[in-house]
């Protein structure tokens, strides 16, 4: 599912994520919840760990992880089930959001893109 929320994406957008790698986990690791300040692992859907464009390189440097970004399955699960949204848009909206945030995106750019990305993934 987080594939295809990325590939639904506008390929302008998919272009300067780079060769980032998407993974997925249940939750995030102790220390990203400690990094964070976080009391709980369900208040963290989505992360983006790596060196974005504002700071000089989408892609890994040699010796360099590549940029990763982090999508917590069970913070993701309980929000939709608590909420209307489909679970492909919740998805969508985390995988935007941890992209948009670490590019410089404002909140504006990254709703215009994932409308995007959900209108493409629903004529899908």
């Amino acid at each position: 599912m987080a594939e295809a929320a990325h590939a639904a994406l506008p390929a302008e957008f998919r272009r300067l994520t780079g060769e980032v790698v998407i993974g997925v986990a249940d939750f995030p690791e102790d220390e990203v919840l400690e990094e964070l300040g976080l009391e709980s692992p369900f208040d963290l859907m989505g992360l983006f760990q790596g060196v974005g464009l504002p700071q000089g390189a989408a892609t890994a440097a040699t010796g360099q992880m590549p940029n990763r970004i982090w999508l917590y399955r069970r913070p993701i699960l309980d929000w939709w089930a608590e909420n209307e949204d489909s679970l492909g848009e919740i998805v969508t909206h985390v995988l935007v959001h941890e992209i948009g945030h670490h590019f410089g995106f404002s909140d504006d750019d990254m709703e215009a893109i994932e409308a995007a990305a959900i209108e493409e993934e629903a004529r899908a």
